[in-house]
This record gives C-alpha cells, sequence and structure tokens, in this order.
C-alpha cells in the first residue's frame, strides 16, 4: 500500500455502498523462488564448469571483496531503504534545487545512501593503501607516494563523511577540514 488503495480497501468500499461484493484474487509471487533458483543455478553451473580447479574458492581476495561489498552495502543504510521505500532525491518545488541528502536524521533518500556507500568505500580504499605502504618491500619513494595518497584519501573522505553526519544531526559537535 505504497502508492494508492488496496484492492481490499476498494472492494470492501463497495459492498459497504452498493451491496455488491468482489472477490479479490492475488496471483502468488514467484520472484523471491525465481531469484533464489537463479542463483543456485548460477552458482552449481560456475561450480560445474571449474570442477576441476576450485582454487578460487580459497583466494582471500575475492571472499574479502563479497564480504566488503556486504558490508558498504549495509553500512550505507541500503536494508532501510529496501524496507521504507524513500524517494531516489527531493527536487525543492520553489526553486528546482535537489537534495541528495535529507535534512532530518530520521530519514534519508536512497541517493544519500549511495554517497554513503562511496565514500565507506574511498576511505576503506585509503586504509588498504596505507597498509601497502606499511607492509610492502618496494621502493621508499614508491611507498611514500602510496602513504601519502592513502592518508588524503582517509583525510578527505573522512571529513566529507563527518560532515554529512554533522548536517543531519544538528548539534553534533565534531567536524575535521569540511565544516
Amino acid at each position: 500500500q505504497r502508492i494508492g488503495f488496496a484492492a481490499e480497501q476498494l472492494a470492501k468500499w463497495i459492498a459497504d455502498r452498493m451491496d455488491v461484493h468482489i472477490r479479490v484474487f492475488r496471483p502468488p509471487n514467484y520472484s523471491g523462488t525465481i531469484a533464489l533458483a537463479l542463483l543456485v543455478s548460477l552458482v552449481g553451473g560456475l561450480l560445474y564448469l571449474r570442477r576441476n580447479n576450485l582454487e578460487f574458492i580459497y583466494n582471500k581476495t575475492g571472499w574479502a571483496m563479497v564480504a566488503l561489498c556486504v558490508v558498504f552495502a549495509m553500512t550505507s543504510g541500503q536494508m532501510w531503504n529496501h524496507i521504507r521505500g524513500p524517494p531516489y532525491a527531493h527536487k525543492n518545488p520553489q526553486n528546482g534545487q535537489v537534495s541528495y541528502i535529507h535534512g532530518s536524521s530520521q530519514a534519508q533518500f536512497v541517493a544519500e545512501s549511495h554517497i554513503i556507500l562511496l565514500l565507506n568505500a574511498a576511505i576503506t580504499m585509503g586504509m588498504v593503501l596505507l597498509n601497502e605502504a606499511a607492509t610492502s618491500k618496494g621502493d621508499v619513494g614508491k611507498r611514500r607516494i602510496i602513504c601519502l595518497v592513502g592518508l588524503g584519501l582517509v583525510v578527505f573522505f573522512f571529513s566529507f563523511l563527518l560532515s554529512i553526519f554533522r548536517s543531519k544531526y544538528h548539534g553534533y559537535p565534531y567536524s575535521f577540514l569540511i565544516k
């Protein structure tokens, strides 16, 4: 009942006023079953095609990327969007300005979730670069550049993330580079 009236409500309204009883028939929704069957067949097909070499299952980097994608999606608010169904963005009717970040701490737009996801990914990329610079055994100049790029990513994007948080929670006392 996100948009408009439900069929059951309309049938009850008509029955109350005209004594005409309408039976509402809703067919079953098979989309979840089809998606699960597609996923199982995709995984099964991949395992069948690669049955002689299953080393990709033990790939730490691949599993780390899958885990990071799930973490980014969940910490950005995608599940809240899935449950609540907010709009992508808001266009102000007076001046036509589009808002991608909701002003309240009790709501968010889908675009806001995408922005937070990208900011978290950029901060994580900076942390990975900092780790690579510290643990690699390459040229010192190259390691220094990697370290500075990683530090720049972490500092800038974390500051941007704090500024978004501060704009939503009006009394939040902390900021870094961006107000």
